[in-house]
């Protein structure tokens, strides 16, 4: 998913991972669309999930540079593998104001811009818990 700050010249895009199981975000970045992003995303990831999950990904080359092949599936939408993060990159566009695509709303510092959204994601795990 992408946004801008400042303006739509500065693309920022959300790389998140996210627990089929517990739907919980376990890994976030927020950066470029390229290699490095990919890989500061699969660092993201608690130790645990970086041994033993399956990541599926859309075919965005990226993922296959930087994931082991034990570790990564390319899989299109019509699996309904990624259905659980498409859900809920629909619910942060809806829920932070700054990431709908035409808004008045936008972050002019990339500081408050991740705050933003690093502070829905930790109201949402949280309130996976209750």
């Amino acid at each position: 998913m992408w946004s801008f700050v400042d303006n739509q010249g500065n693309q920022q895009w959300v790389w998140l991972a996210l627990d089929a199981a517990t739907r919980e975000i376990v890994g976030v970045y927020i950066g470029d669309r390229n290699e490095t992003a990919a890989r500061k995303l699969w660092e993201s990831l608690p130790p645990v999930y970086r041994q033993c999950a399956i990541a599926y990904t859309d075919f965005w080359a990226a993922y296959a540079a930087v994931f082991p092949s034990k570790r990564h599936r390319a899989v299109g939408k019509e699996t309904g593998k990624t259905s659980y993060i498409e859900r809920f990159n629909n619910t942060l566009r809806q829920r932070v104001s700054r990431l709908v695509r035409k808004t008045l709303s936008f972050s002019k510092s990339l500081e408050n811009h991740i705050g933003a959204i690093w502070y829905f994601i930790h109201h949402y795990n949280t309130s996976l818990l209750v």
